[in-house]
C-alpha cells in the first residue's frame, strides 16, 4: 500500500462521557472497538481518535439547538474527565486525538489536515452513537471522497432500530458494512 492509499481507522466518541453510559456499554460496542483498534495496530492502520469537546464556558453552543442537547447530557468541557478517551480502548501516546465543536469529526476541527497528512483515502469508522458522530462522518467523509468501511458492531446508538436501519439500509448506500471480525478476516 503507497501512502496515497493509507487506510485510518476513526475510533469515534468513544470518551467517559459518552461511550462510558450505561445504555453504550451494554451493547458490548467497547469492546467491539477495542478489538477493532488491536487489528488496526496489528496491521499498521493509525488510530485516530476523535472526542467532542467544548471550550470554557461553551461559546460554541451559541445558535445550534440540537447540539446543544448533545452536550446537557454530560459535561463535555475540554478539561474535563468525561472527554477523555475510556479507558477500555486502551490508546496509545502519539495516537493523535481529534477535537470536534460538532457532531460531524470533521467539522470544525483538524481531521481533515491530519487524514491529509497520512496520505489517507480510506477510512474504517467506529463510533457512537450511530445517528451522531458515525452518520454526520460517513455523509461528510464520502463527500470528500473517502473510500468507507464502517464497523456495524463496533458503533452503536441508544435507538436500536435506527442503528439498523442506518447500517442495513442507509450506509450500504455510500460505504462497505461489515462487523468488526468480517473486516479483520479481509485484511
Amino acid at each position: 500500500m503507497t501512502d496515497a492509499d493509507r487506510t485510518v481507522l476513526l475510533a469515534m466518541d468513544f470518551q467517559n462521557g459518552i461511550a462510558g453510559d450505561e445504555a453504550f456499554a451494554a451493547t458490548g460496542v467497547l469492546e467491539r472497538a477495542r478489538d477493532a483498534v488491536a487489528t488496526a495496530r496489528e496491521h499498521d492502520i493509525p488510530v485516530v481518535w476523535v472526542r467532542v469537546a467544548l471550550r470554557e464556558g461553551q461559546p460554541e453552543l451559541a445558535a445550534t439547538a440540537s447540539f446543544a442537547r448533545i452536550a446537557a447530557h454530560g459535561d463535555v468541557d475540554e478539561t474535563h474527565a468525561s472527554t477523555s478517551i475510556h479507558e477500555t480502548l486502551g490508546r496509545r501516546q502519539g495516537e493523535p486525538i481529534v477535537t470536534k465543536r460538532r457532531i460531524s469529526a470533521f467539522t470544525g476541527s483538524d481531521l481533515d489536515v491530519l487524514l491529509r497528512g497520512y496520505g489517507a483515502s480510506s477510512l474504517i469508522v467506529a463510533g457512537v452513537a450511530t445517528s451522531g458522530v458515525v452518520l454526520s462522518t460517513v455523509r461528510q467523509a464520502a463527500d470528500l471522497d473517502f473510500e468507507l468501511t464502517v464497523l456495524s458492531d463496533a458503533c452503536a446508538d441508544r435507538d436500536e432500530e435506527v442503528h439498523r436501519v442506518l447500517t442495513e439500509k442507509v450506509f450500504p448506500k455510500q460505504a462497505t458494512v461489515l462487523s468488526v471480525d468480517e473486516w479483520a478476516a479481509g485484511l
